[in-house]
């Protein structure tokens, strides 16, 4: 079934979507602040609607191509371009499973610990905020908008960081938006830069302009986005921030960050480096980076007994994987980046709401603690494993698949660098694999009287601040050992998710070898854009689609 019937003059009316259903729906749940059932409803139904959305997008993105869309009435480069590509809507469907999963976690997570523990009048909203600005990135066609992007990521992520005030919660909320505010502050030079040396701020445009623009000024500029870019996607050494601020929030909250806004800065990096700077002379300085941030990461990784700790420098050290791939400026390199962002969401994401699972089941998130939950709770042991052995890069699943790609690239590229950085990948992914062992052998696999801290796994981190507290038993807590449907549901589901990211690996595969040649050929995206503007020979002025362009299949 090929689909033919769907018009591809839809795509400038489903384009906005993203965006807008979202934003709609924000606005609907704060209307009724007191009818939480409404505002799941209401929440659940816009996050569906999301992922019908995008995959309508990216079916008629790989069928049709490269599409452009007005808004406003401005024409380009004027107005405000919103684009849709391989990419940008294959970002947006990953990007959407993951929201709707976490969301029906984070309401199973609400009805069974009750509003004020998750406070739903500001949570869903604030929830539905952030998937507009993660939809907003992925389609700007302009860096402003980018940027506009960002800052509707950083005020929802604030919100969201600090629910329950809690003196951790808030003391990592500030810490986050101090270094996301110095990271706008750096993306506004950057954009202040370019559009002083091009005079416009449409990527597309830019693109045409910036080869005018001497080698020195727009090695600068690059320089300069990279360093905005790199730190909201957490690349070594601008990564520190991480593990101190994700690991905090609420298991809902860590995961969705964990998995989505790190990418949203590797998708501007992807973007960037292949529209505006193609070129290739920070390369090097990238492969560098991407290799610190593989080593750096998950030696950190080895150092935490703290589950969401250890997740969260995996989560730095698998970046790097992304940042070889787009730095070998290949179009094999940029596939497998890509294939590998898809995969990385999926699993992360999963992996951190299965640590919410483990304190639901345990009490504790801390290895020192943990034993026994293999025999406790064998369908959390299975939801665990299969994940984390994914991560590990274990065949046939999804992360073997993309590492054997990025570094196949390397290998093709054969220079010294691209070599060392091959090394550098299955070192980390070794790693990677004895690192998740560990939490396997310590928390599912050992009995819980042998590890150092058992007899306090039971115990709430409230109660642990009083001594007299720390005889508490297991019946004692009514919320441990008991997984709620609502949360285990979502968390398989993005298991299954995940699982077929590896069944369907060739047509995936395909998609982003599409994606990567749109990448290369940066012709397809400008004239999609801007028509025949680029040409001399003028193009649509309808105020809406502003032109499709075809890519290499």
């Amino acid at each position: 079934m090929t689909l033919s019937f769907i018009s591809p003059d839809i795509v400038g009316a489903l384009t906005p979507l993203p965006v807008l259903i979202p934003l709609l729906a924000a606005a609907a749940t704060l209307v009724l602040g007191r009818r939480t059932w409404a505002q799941r409803w209401i929440t659940l139904a816009a996050l569906t609607a999301l992922v019908v959305v995008s995959l309508l997008l990216l079916f008629l993105a790989d069928r049709d191509g490269t599409t452009a869309v007005q808004v406003g009435g401005w024409d380009s480069p004027i107005g405000i371009t919103l684009v849709v590509d391989r990419l940008s809507a294959l970002m947006l469907v990953v990007s959407s499973i993951v929201l709707l999963a976490v969301m029906a976690y984070a309401i199973g997570q609400g009805i069974s610990d009750g509003s004020d523990e998750q406070p739903v009048s500001i949570f869903l909203p604030t929830y539905l905020a952030l998937a507009a600005g993660i939809s907003n990135a992925f389609l700007a066609g302009d860096l402003f908008n980018l940027f506009v992007g960002f800052e509707i990521l950083l005020a929802a992520s604030f919100v969201l960081l600090t629910i329950g005030a809690s003196a951790d919660r808030v003391r990592a909320g500030v810490s986050y938006v101090m270094v996301s505010v110095v990271s706008s502050l750096i993306f506004l030079v950057g954009i202040a830069l370019a559009y002083a040396a091009t005079g416009t701020l449409n990527l597309a445009d830019m693109a045409l302009r910036m080869d005018d623009v001497p080698a020195g000024t727009r090695t600068a500029i690059f320089a300069v986005l990279l360093v905005a870019f790199g730190i909201k996607a957490a690349v070594f050494p601008l990564s520190a921030w991480l593990p101190d601020s994700y690991p905090t929030a609420p298991a809902p909250v860590t995961a969705v960050f964990a998995g989505l806004l790190t990418k949203v800065g590797v998708y501007a990096i992807i973007r960037a480096h292949t529209l505006l700077f193609p070129q290739g002379e920070l390369d090097s300085v990238l492969l560098i980076a991407g290799l610190l941030t593989m080593i750096v990461g998950i030696l950190g990784a080895i150092a935490q007994s703290d589950i969401k700790r250890l997740l969260s420098f995996t989560l730095v050290s698998h970046i790097g994987y992304m940042i070889f791939g787009i730095a070998l400026s290949t179009m094999a390199g940029l596939s497998g980046a890509i294939y590998y962002v898809a995969h990385h969401i999926l699993v992360q994401t999963t992996l951190f709401l299965v640590v919410g699972l483990i304190e639901r089941q345990a009490g504790s998130a801390s290895l020192r603690r943990l034993g026994g939950l293999a025999a406790a709770s064998p369908i959390l042991a299975v939801v665990f494993l299969i994940p984390a052995l994914n991560l590990g890069g274990i065949p046939p699943f999804s992360g073997f698949i993309g590492k054997v790609a990025l570094l196949q690239a390397g290998a093709a590229d054969a220079s010294v660098l691209a070599w060392i950085l091959v090394a550098g990948g299955t070192i980390t992914s070794l790693l990677t694999l004895y690192v998740v062992a560990r939490v396997w052998t310590k928390a599912f696999w050992r009995a819980r009287a042998d590890a150092p801290e058992g007899a306090l796994a039971d115990v709430s981190p409230s109660a642990l601040l009083d001594e007299s507290a720390r005889d508490i038993q297991f019946e004692d807590r009514a919320d441990v050992g008991r997984i709620p449907p609502m949360m285990l549901i979502p968390t398989v589901a993005l298991v299954a998710v995940g699982l077929a990211l590896t069944i369907f690996a060739g047509p995936l595969i395909k998609i982003s070898d599409r994606a990567a040649a749109d990448l290369q050929d940066r012709s397809v995206y400008i004239h999609s854009v801007l028509g025949g503007l680029n040409d001399g020979t003028g193009g649509p002025n309808d105020g809406s689609a502003v032109g499709e362009s075809e890519a290499p299949r």
